[in-house]
Parts: structure tokens; C-alpha cells; sequence
């Protein structure tokens, strides 16, 4: 009788230590990967999400300024105006990093605020007077800071889906995603503008 009660006693210490051991084993193989690079990724794409509203809140003051100075410029102004509206306009959906065609459409409308305030930049450079403006050089030093940060969130981005989608496509992470979370998506990401791509042309 003694023996018995002392080997279940014993038994249950064994017994836990081999069940903390079975759980160190499985949290060590990659179990939380999945859920851990998805909350990265979310993170990332918030960072992204917040420069890109900085940049347009910054867009309406920058307008007016330039528009005090070089009023003949109404199609470029026009053209960042209506730029910034579609941004401004678009109804994120809440799965838009599974959603090829909603990620696709905010991407277009980002890149076209990009080229539209690029253009903008480039009319700027005919006008002194307002390359010396204190309230235009305080607004193109933000846009300059801002398009710096958006650079490094997108790039965050990228390499935070890289390797939540890398998850996903490889063992054991696939099987773990199949097996425990079976909701999980590959996540889209950023893809260079049609511009980018194309050689540039010089003319002598």
C-alpha cells in the first residue's frame, strides 16, 4: 500500500515536468509563428497607414500656399487637389491585406498623390519668392520628413509580410496554419509604380 501511494506520488511530479517539456518542445517548433508575424504585420501596416494620413493632412495648407504665389499653375494644383480627394475618399475594407484588388486601388491612389506632388515640387522651382516662403519651407521640410518615414514604414511592411507569407508557404508553419489557424492569409504587399519600372530616357 505504502509503495503504491509513493509512486503516485511520484508519478505526478513526472508527470508535470514531462507535460512543461512537451509544451517548451511545441512553443520552440514555430506553434506562435503564424499569429506573431500577423500582429507584426497589422503593426507595420498601421506605421504605413498613419505617414500616408500625415502627408495628406499636410497637402490642403501646402496647396494654398503655392497657390498665393503661382495661381497660373492651376493644373498642377488641380491635379494634387484631386489627387489628394481620392485618397482622402477611399474607404479602406478592414481585410484590405488580403484583398488584391483594395490594396491594389490604395496603392494607384498613394503613387498618383506622389507624382501629382512631384510635379507640384518641380513648378515650385520657377518662383523665388516662394522658395524663400518661411510657411512653405516649414511645409516642404515635413513633406521631405514625411516621405522619409513613409519610405521606412513601407519598408518595415514589406519585410513583415515577407515573413508572415514565408510562414504560410513553408514547413512547419504551413502545417500549423493548416492545423491551428486555418484563417490565415497570404497578406499583400507593395509592388514598385509602373514609372519605376521603366528605363528612363535621355535626350542630348
Amino acid at each position: 500500500m505504502l509503495k503504491s501511494v509513493a509512486r503516485v506520488r511520484f508519478a505526478r511530479p513526472v508527470v508535470l515536468v514531462s507535460a512543461l517539456l512537451a509544451l517548451l518542445a511545441v512553443s520552440g517548433c514555430g506553434i506562435n509563428n503564424v499569429p506573431t508575424y500577423d500582429e507584426a504585420a497589422k503593426a507595420a501596416w498601421s506605421q504605413v497607414e498613419n505617414q500616408y494620413q500625415r502627408r495628406a493632412d499636410l497637402v490642403p495648407n501646402l496647396v494654398e500656399t503655392v497657390k498665393g504665389y503661382a495661381k497660373q499653375e492651376k493644373d498642377v494644383l488641380v491635379q494634387v487637389t484631386e489627387a489628394r480627394s481620392k485618397v482622402a475618399q477611399m474607404q479602406l475594407p478592414k481585410d484590405i491585406l488580403n484583398n488584391p484588388q483594395a490594396f491594389k486601388q490604395f496603392q494607384q491612389n498613394q503613387d498618383a498623390l506622389s507624382s501629382a506632388l512631384s510635379r507640384l515640387m518641380v513648378v515650385v522651382e520657377r518662383y523665388p519668392d516662394l522658395k524663400s516662403n518661411q510657411n512653405f519651407l516649414a511645409l516642404q521640410s515635413q513633406l521631405e520628413g514625411t516621405e522619409n518615414r513613409i519610405s521606412v514604414a513601407r519598408r518595415d511592411y514589406i519585410e513583415a509580410v515577407q515573413r508572415y507569407n514565408t510562414e504560410l508557404r513553408t514547413i512547419p508553419g504551413r502545417w500549423w496554419a493548416a492545423m491551428l489557424y486555418p484563417d490565415a492569409k497570404v497578406k499583400e504587399n507593395f509592388a514598385a509604380p509602373a514609372e519605376a519600372q521603366k528605363a528612363p530616357q535621355v535626350k542630348f
